[in-house]
């Protein structure tokens, strides 16, 4: 399986200023439940929006840019490279950005999408998911509470 995981708002904003809009522990929870022991695949602006590594995961950074090599991490120029590296993992997950989303939407066979309830300024986008390609296997929505000031709904879709 290749799953994209995002957090998307009602507009598909991801974030603005290569940060996400919104704070969602529960999400987060969910993110490192589902992508740990996994290879995630992201753009460099995703990789460098960390503070440090995501622990016991592997990282393959997609760039552009021949002569960035951070360090932990795999860097990869292509989606098919960076597959190719991911190949004997059952569930790769690629977590973003923007681009790289646009990119993977064709490889992806899943999709795990926090849709967050609200509109929002931003800067990246997740893309529309087209309903003809897609089907929506599950949905549970999650009121907003004290920690939470958004509502949302974990959406999970499979292609077709």
């Amino acid at each position: 399986m290749i799953t994209m995981i995002a957090a998307a708002a009602e507009n598909n904003a991801l974030g603005k200023d290569n940060d996400l809009v919104w704070y969602l522990p529960d999400d987060f929870k969910r993110f490192k439940t589902l992508t740990t022991g996994h290879h995630i695949i992201m753009g460099r602006k995703t990789w460098e929006s960390f503070p440090k590594p995501l622990p016991n995961r592997t990282h393959i950074v997609i760039t552009r840019n021949t002569n960035y090599h951070p360090e932990g991490v795999i860097v990869v120029h292509t989606m098919e490279d960076a597959l190719t590296y991911a190949k004997d993992d059952p569930n790769t997950y690629i977590i973003g950005g923007g681009e790289i989303y646009k990119i993977g939407l064709a490889y992806a066979t899943h999709i795990e999408l926090t849709r967050v309830h609200g509109t929002f300024d931003a800067d990246a986008f997740f893309p529309n998911i087209d309903l003809s390609v897609w089907e929506l296997i599950t949905s549970t929505f999650h009121d907003k509470d004290d920690r939470h000031k958004y509502a949302f709904t974990y959406e999970t879709w499979k292609k077709k």
